[in-house]
């Protein structure tokens, strides 16, 4: 019996007309999962990965339980500033990805389309304005935004900010490294302070955020001996587990939690044993759900994920003692922005530096940059010699699977990459 299923089609029921009550439907499964990781995870789990498991479900949970200390974002926002306000970011992916993991996406995506939004766009705005116009989602105290990488992501935060109320601040990101284009970030987020001074009646201190800016520092550091660690070692994990890293890389970068999360993980992967499968470097969205990717890869020694690229998108150290010029620069150079020629350089140079064996690149449905540019991509891959899949599906929806030919496509890839390291 799927009980998870069961579960969800009891939360379906309860939005239509009792929103709070599925609500809280939403929130005890997510203790109760935090719970049984806490005390029952699976075996191959590593000590670090439990961790970030239970603090993610723990931050979505009391952001969900206490919207009013709550910011939408996306994952590209500058958090640190909204931590200084004693604000908990969860980003409007988060939030559709936990959803879903209810199996209810398919609710809200028809609740979204349902009031006219378009059945091209991304699954995740959709899932997220069906769960914020049934209600099942409550309304944060702001949101703040970027225009960083998604075309569609300002309308959709302006469309359900006016719709609940809920006021929020839209960063334009420059798409080209400058002093001006420097210049002109910092000032927005000076305005950025004092929309959120004003919206939260806390001032602002600075040394906060240069302390926030070490603790970041600091992480990012560990990261990349963790890195340099797994050049060389087997580290298990699930599709899931990698897409949770998000929170630690971007939604809670510089907290404290997340420091003590990098720190445990850069002694935790010593401990695994020397690579022996097929390391496979991930480009894009993570498909969590998706049974042929789950059988392959989720604990599995001869295919892995080694690492994806959405949490290499920054890697450079940040200058705290100038915290606002710092974090114009993380936006600006985020290799997210601008021309699709930066991602193409990061990808090729995080696979260099990781030895990773292949790549696969997942082309979610409603996102036209990685749709659009995916070819420059494989070109690159092929001038390299590295193996390159190209899948196309939906992150979150699961009606938009088609589980045969991602099994066809993916079982002939990786046979073709046996073949190859066989004939080295």
């Amino acid at each position: 019996m799927d009980y998870v299923k069961t579960y969800g089609n009891l939360i379906k029921k309860t939005m239509d007309g009792h929103p709070v009550a599925a609500r809280r439907m939403v929130n005890f499964g997510l203790a109760e999962e935090s719970f049984r990781i806490g005390h029952f995870p699976p075996k191959e789990m590593p000590q670090a990965l439990k961790v970030l498991d239970s603090q993610s479900l723990a931050n979505v949970n009391a952001a969900l339980k206490n919207p009013q200390s709550s910011c939408w974002t996306n994952i590209f926002a500058p958090v640190e500033l909204m931590q200084c306000f004693d604000l908990r970011c969860v980003s409007m992916e988060c939030l559709a990805s936990f959803l879903s993991g209810f199996k209810i996406e398919d609710a809200l995506v028809n609740e979204a389309e349902a009031e006219g939004i378009a059945p091209t766009l991304c699954s995740y705005h959709k899932s997220f304005i069906g769960g914020t116009g049934s209600s099942i989602l409550p309304d944060a105290r702001l949101y703040v935004t970027t225009s960083l990488a998604c075309d569609g992501n300002i309308n959709t935060f302006r469309y359900v900010g006016e719709r609940r109320g809920v006021p929020g601040f839209v960063i334009d990101i420059p798409d080209q490294y400058s002093q001006e284009a420097l210049d002109y970030l910092v000032a927005q987020e000076r305005e950025l302070i004092g929309f959120l001074q004003e919206r939260t009646g806390v001032r602002f201190d600075i040394d906060r955020l240069r302390e926030t800016i070490r603790r970041e520092n600091a992480s990012r550091a560990c990261y990349r001996r963790y890195l340099g660690e797994i050049r060389h070692r087997y580290y298990p994990k699930t599709l899931t587990l990698e897409m949770f890293l998000l929170f630690a890389t971007h939604l809670d970068i510089g907290t404290k939690q997340t420091l003590d999360f990098f720190r445990l993980l850069e002694e935790d992967v010593k401990k695994y044993p020397e690579r022996k499968g097929k390391a496979i470097f991930w480009v894009h969205m993570l498909p969590y759900y998706q049974q042929t990717l789950q059988e392959y890869m989720n604990y599995k020694e001869d295919y892995y994920i080694q690492a994806c690229d959405m949490n290499l998108d920054y890697m450079e150290k940040m200058d705290a003692d100038h915290p606002l010029q710092a974090l114009a620069r993380k936006m600006i150079l985020n290799t997210y922005n601008g021309s699709y020629d930066r991602k193409i350089r990061n990808v090729a140079r995080m696979v260099s530096y990781l030895g990773s064996d292949a790549v696969i690149n997942f082309c979610h449905w409603g996102c036209k940059q990685s749709s659009g540019g995916v070819m420059l991509l494989k070109e690159e891959m092929r001038k390299r010699g590295i193996p390159m899949l190209v899948l196309d599906g939906d992150a979150l929806d699961r009606r938009n699977s088609h589980d045969g030919q991602i099994r066809t496509r993916l079982e002939a890839f990786l046979e073709m990459i046996d073949t190859m390291g066989e004939s080295k």
